[in-house]
């Protein structure tokens, strides 16, 4: 195993690896950045490419260990870059993805002919992206996006850059010299020193405001008087223990909640830790929850937004919710909007179960369930689907399908 000391994304780090493990590999298995996509291997077709001090690069076939030094820049790195935010809205407009295996190292390619090239030359285009395949668009609408998005910049008077910002020639690296030990040290020290966790969202010291990318409508019902459902959410303890893999890790204040719920899904497990604060008006019985969370590993942030209504029925009290949340982070690849909304529906239920069972007079451990699990919602959900679709085509009473 080699010590690597190196910069990815602008954040040092200093982690353990062998010396035949690429950077494709080392950055989705030891970073968990897993944008960067693995498809021949073979540094043909593209899917992988990376910056590497500025200049894409085929990360699958350069070894880890040879960019002692360098900085490494995957498309989570690009998140915040003018040009890829440019160019993702017009893949968007022209339709330039379908499966989206390729796009990463697309985008990071296409950057790259954005920066460099004066004009939007259709020619210069399609060779400079020559060493990225798709095998679904055609690339008619990717020549498209990054003609548009070069004409835009020029248009507003934004020159190329010459050599698209390279600032050495060589291999990657090669302005760094691994060899010198007094610079090798200085680096690990400075990885060892730099590489911290983003800070926890329960050490916030604010819970702010936002507003949510994806907003939710959800509601439920229960056989108890809203009086007492009210009382029954004014207790924070007794609504996270009816909430599947939420657990609070500080006494709770009226202005302030802090907690972790974890959650797995397959393989992937995530434990969010967070605060947030509470709302209540006890005029009309409504209430809302304003929260931020992370989960260290994976490096996802979340915040998240509950709106509540209680509302008598005669059966008992319905509950209205309104759920916004913001996912970033690794964890935003499995946070597709369709699958929160089935997902939250599931949950909700088994949350709306455990509250029936506590306003009822169980103990705590009847209402209680220790994870959420992901897979088996997941799996529940398909059940469901199946049977629906199966009905549709099962034949009714009088015969007819």
């Amino acid at each position: 195993m080699s010590m690597i000391a190196l910069t990815v994304n602008r954040r040092a780090v200093q982690v353990s690896a062998e010396p035949r493990t690429n950077v494709a590999d080392f950055v989705r298995e030891k970073l968990d950045l897993t944008g960067t996509h693995l498809g021949c291997e073979h540094g043909v077709c593209g899917a992988c490419t990376v910056l590497l001090d500025g200049v894409p690069a085929r990360s699958c076939i350069t070894y880890a260990v040879a960019c002692e030094g360098a900085e490494v820049t995957t498309i989570e790195g690009l998140d915040d870059d003018s040009v890829t935010t440019e160019l993702r809205a017009a893949f968007t407009r022209e339709h330039a993805l379908q499966c989206g295996y390729c796009t990463p190292g697309m985008l990071v390619s296409a950057r790259d002919l954005v920066l460099r090239l004066p004009q939007a030359d259709e020619r210069l285009i399609r060779v400079g992206l020559s060493g990225n395949l798709c095998r679904c668009t055609g690339y008619v609408g990717i020549v498209r996006a990054v003609q548009s998005v070069i004409e835009v910049r020029r248009a507003r008077n934004i020159a190329p850059e010459p050599d698209g910002g390279r600032k050495i020639l060589g291999p990657v690296g090669s302005g760094r010299s691994a060899h010198d030990g007094t610079y090798r040290a200085e680096r690990i020290r400075r990885a060892a020193s730099e590489q911290t966790l983003p800070e926890t969202a329960s050490s916030v010291p604010a819970i702010p405001d936002f507003i949510p990318a994806t907003v939710l409508k959800q509601q439920f019902s229960v056989a108890h008087p809203p009086g007492q459902v009210f009382a029954t959410f004014d207790d924070i303890g007794a609504v996270a223990a009816c909430l599947p893999g939420a657990s609070l890790t500080a006494p709770p204040k009226p202005e302030r909640v802090e907690g972790a719920i974890r959650v797995r899904i397959g393989p992937i497990v995530a434990t969010f830790q967070g605060a947030a604060r509470v709302e209540r008006n006890p005029a009309d019985m409504s209430g809302r929850i304003v929260g931020i969370g992370n989960d260290r590993r994976s490096r996802s942030l979340t915040q998240g937004e509950i709106r509540y209504r209680l509302v008598p029925i005669e059966q008992g009290t319905r509950v209205d919710l309104s759920i916004g949340y913001t996912l970033t982070g690794m964890l935003a690849q499995v946070g597709r909007p369709g699958l929160v909304r089935d997902l939250a529906a599931r949950l909700i239920a088994e949350f709306a179960c455990n509250l029936d069972h506590r306003l009822s007079g169980a103990s705590a451990s009847d209402a209680t369930a220790a994870e959420l699990n992901g897979m088996t919602l997941v799996l529940s959900l398909l059940r469901a689907r199946v049977t629906r679709w199966v009905g549709r085509f099962a034949p009714s009473k009088d015969g007819t399908t």
